[in-house]
């Protein structure tokens, strides 16, 4: 029998990406492939990176975005990256925590107060660590894009209280932070990879699912889950990376271009997520969907346990938490 390595080795024989000679000039040829939809806010922002990589190389750096999929799923893709068969990939922090549990640092439930205290965190020196942080996995973290805040959507009665999780099976993400959150507010966790929910909720192998409005509505989730509970319980951000093996590949100029590209490119995406969410807000309501803006006390409290279990796990960890805190206060 293929063993999952083996067929990801075969399969990244074909994805291999060098430096190539197109008559005499010199270009750098980089291939991304992410899973989200080409209409998705992060897809179009990394449309933007690679603009602008080649406006800034002058036509000498080229980056093909592959959404949808098209070249693995998450977790495939970083493995690709690993072995340096993809070059750059966008993931969920929240898939990342299985490869490094320092990431787990970002499902804290309720650690961020605000959108201005993420970004003062994403943009700031804990940010940058955290990023360089991949290093130890063979990844070169670039910049983070904004997911905003993850709520519940269900398909046959809100969530007001999390007691009403309780029974209820609901997809997670591959994380081990989310399967351990949402079994602790009574739910059963499932994890299912992101192209798979919509038939999942049709079919009813799920009851729910947790995620930002954009996605509950570029994903036409909506159709099936009419319910849309506001609790923001977690502020989960995508991560970008590039190989290791293709960064070390680059010249010293090249590696200044697409770290710049990638840097603009989380600005523009910001902008274009506040117009995403509010957008998605008002059409999956004109839509029929009922949202509600539950309580979040009785969640908080209900997650205190997993909040301890989290500070326990490392000093590492607990020394993140609590630096990502004090920022708050501050």
């Amino acid at each position: 029998m293929v063993t999952r390595l083996a067929r990801l080795c075969l399969f990244s024989l074909s994805l291999i990406v060098f430096s190539a000679c197109s008559d005499s000039s010199e270009i750098t040829v980089l291939k991304l492939g992410h899973g989200l939809d080409s209409t998705h806010p992060v897809h179009l922002a990394m449309e933007y990176m690679a603009e602008r990589a080649s406006e800034y190389s002058e036509g000498t750096i080229r980056i093909d975005v592959y959404p949808g999929q098209q070249l693995g799923t998450e977790r495939e893709l970083l493995e690709l990256l690993q072995i340096g068969s993809v070059d750059i990939t966008k993931v969920s922090s929240s898939v990342i925590e299985g490869f490094d549990p320092i990431y787990k640092v970002f499902s804290v439930p309720f650690l961020f107060v605000d959108e201005e205290h993420r970004y003062n965190v994403w943009d700031g020196e804990i940010g940058r660590e955290l990023l360089d942080a991949g290093e130890r996995i063979r990844l070169m973290g670039l910049t983070y894009y904004d997911a905003g805040t993850r709520s519940f959507y269900t398909k046959e009665t809100p969530i007001n209280h999390p007691d009403d999780l309780s029974g209820l099976r609901i997809r997670v993400q591959e994380s081990p932070a989310s399967i351990q959150m949402v079994n602790l507010l009574g739910g059963s966790a499932t994890p299912i990879s992101w192209g798979e929910i919509y038939t999942a909720l049709q079919q009813g192998i799920v009851d729910g699912a947790e995620n930002n409005a954009p996605s509950f509505h570029l994903s036409r989730h909506y159709e099936v889950a009419r319910f849309y509970s506001i609790n923001e319980h977690t502020a989960v951000p995508d991560i970008l990376y590039i190989s290791l093996a293709t960064w070390n590949r680059l010249t010293e100029t090249e590696q200044e271009i697409i770290q710049k590209a990638a840097d603009e490119s989380a600005i523009y995406q910001r902008r274009l997520w506040r117009e995403a969410t509010d957008r998605a807000m008002d059409e999956v309501q004109a839509a029929g969907v009922e949202v509600v803006y539950p309580d979040k006390q009785p969640f908080i409290e209900r997650l205190q346990p997993l909040y301890q279990v989290y500070m326990d796990e490392s000093d590492e960890l607990k020394q993140f938490i609590e630096r990502i805190q004090e920022l708050a206060d501050g």
